[in-house]
């Protein structure tokens, strides 16, 4: 079984749970949002939204 832990969804003020071995620059779907959360932080753990992926076309 994954261990859990509970942080705070930056984008609605949420408690939600995450796995507890995540890293920073992990991404992670909010499951009250939807929205893709990066973590920024590990102690205490620490998320923000992610960017929006562009496209690279080589430039």
């Amino acid at each position: 079984m994954v261990e859990m832990m509970t942080t705070e969804d930056p984008l609605s003020g949420e408690e939600i749970e995450i796995p507890a071995d995540v890293e920073i620059g992990e991404i992670v779907d909010s499951p009250a949002t939807g929205a893709e959360l990066e973590v920024i932080a590990i102690d205490p753990i620490t998320l923000e939204e992610a960017p929006e992926l562009e496209e690279d076309w080589g430039e």
